[in-house]
């Protein structure tokens, strides 16, 4: 069934594609953060394993907000690995145990994911005219921008 919203069709399926990217890239954050949760050693221990677990919970609540924005338009949210790896924007590397890269990581992530998004919230709002959509994006951008800071702290 079609959704009419206000939006030309041609214009939702724009925006469901811009959300499918954004929602690939929050999962290849959120695996590195679970993974860097999961396998953390060293002096920080109790802080990081909290912290990252901080972090994924708050990664988990936008990542379901973003799929069900999806479904909203009439779209199906992507949910496998291979369609998230062939559609983000970010890099998956190889673990890295060194406490400070692995925050380094998560920086350089959170700051890309931010300026990918900053642009797409312009498109959708200036060229796409949906509201909905950009205010939910804005909320997000302002966590990652959250995210980032904490993340910018911990390297002093």
């Amino acid at each position: 069934m079609k959704t009419h919203i206000g939006l030309p069709e041609k214009d939702i399926i724009k925006i469901a594609e811009l959300l499918q990217v954004t929602l690939a890239d929050e999962h290849v954050i959120i695996t590195k953060t679970r993974n860097y949760h999961w396998n953390i050693k060293g002096p920080r221990f109790i802080e990081l394993h909290k912290f990252y677990e901080d972090q994924y919970n708050t990664l988990k609540d936008i990542i379901d907000q973003l799929a069900e924005r999806i479904t909203q338009l009439g779209h199906r949210a992507n949910g496998t690995m291979k369609d998230f790896l062939a559609t983000t924007r970010l890099k998956e590397g190889p673990y890295e145990d060194k406490q400070d890269a692995q925050i380094s990581n998560l920086l350089a992530d959170h700051e890309a994911f931010i300026t990918n998004l900053r642009k797409d919230i312009e498109d959708i709002d200036e060229k796409l005219g949906d509201a909905v959509t950009t205010d939910l994006l804005t909320g997000f951008m302002g966590q990652h921008e959250k995210m980032a800071w904490m993340l910018r702290a911990f390297l002093g």
